[in-house]
């Protein structure tokens, strides 16, 4: 009888040696689930072509800094605009990682490849690309951005393993004004 036990002992071992068990961590590719902090670029100095951000702007990216402290952010993403670049900055530099610049003229594309990398990202945009990232996410982008004063959104949306979207709309730093907000509506259908 032992004989036997040990023969099927080491049948069992031989069949399961060929299957090696994954690791917890290792997920099918698209298969890992995805959390995007998506912000439009802190307040800029003027109306430029490419504008940096005034001293609110810079401050306002030292908020954003601290809100996403323990987000544990692996990814920070920006358009190639001062602007943009300089609202990521201090993010990815709190999180050890480089900003990696994306196309706004392709969203589509870019929603894409966030799906498929999975993780956790920071995607700075502009008024009217951060809500279309949004929504092309499956989340919520709410009523649009005031161009000239709202500096204040924080989405963040979450795909699950199963495809599950979650939004979330919050505000950090100094808050937008909504009752005194001026908008002029031909400066909404501006791209930045």
């Amino acid at each position: 009888m032992k004989k036997a036990a040990l023969i099927s002992i080491i049948a069992f071992a031989l069949l399961f040696a060929g299957c090696p068990s994954p690791k917890v961590d290792e997920k099918p590719a698209g298969q890992k689930p995805l959390v995007v902090f998506l912000v439009r670029h802190a307040e800029k100095t003027d109306d430029g072509k490419d504008p940096e951000l005034s001293e609110e702007g810079k401050k306002r990216t030292e908020e954003l800094a601290a809100v996403l402290l323990s987000a544990n952010v692996e990814h920070v993403h920006s358009t190639d605009f001062i602007r943009t670049r300089e609202t990521a900055a201090s993010v990815a530099k709190q999180a050890g990682v480089e900003v990696e610049k994306y196309d706004p003229k392709d969203l589509a594309g870019f929603a894409k490849k966030l799906k498929e990398t999975g993780g956790r990202h920071l995607v700075v945009g502009h008024s009217n690309t951060t809500p279309e990232l949004t929504k092309l996410l499956g989340g919520d982008p709410g009523t649009e951005i005031n161009e000239k004063s709202e500096y204040d959104r924080l989405y963040i949306v979450t795909i699950g393993m199963d495809g599950t979207v979650n939004s979330v709309l919050m505000r950090y730093g100094k808050a937008f004004d909504t009752e005194n907000a001026e908008g002029n509506p031909e400066e909404k259908t501006k791209m930045f």
